[in-house]
């Protein structure tokens, strides 16, 4: 295995890693919202930590999606490169 094929796996898995920690903490937030809906004012406490909770969902929602699609895009990017070099390899 070359140095490039080394680092090129280092990468993609600390990709993965990133990736699979933040989904841990976004599914960690909803685990702690509330599934009820509380139509009256006598549960406003509960209700603002609701909304807390969604904001904070909300704003690593982002960083999920450019994780996710990186991860993809090397996840491509690694089984062309392990084709290329079986090929390589066979000839």
């Amino acid at each position: 295995m070359t140095q490039f094929a080394t680092v090129m796996m280092i990468v993609w898995a600390a990709m993965v890693v990133i990736t699979g920690a933040l989904m841990l903490y976004r599914a960690r937030l909803q685990g702690n919202e509330m599934d009820q809906v509380s139509l009256d004012d006598t549960f406003a406490r509960e209700r603002a930590e609701n909304e807390a909770i969604a904001n904070k969902v909300n704003k690593v929602q982002p960083a999920i999606r450019v994780m996710t699609w990186l991860v993809i895009i090397a996840t491509v990017f690694v089984v062309c490169y392990w084709a290329y070099d079986m090929v390589k390899s066979i000839k």
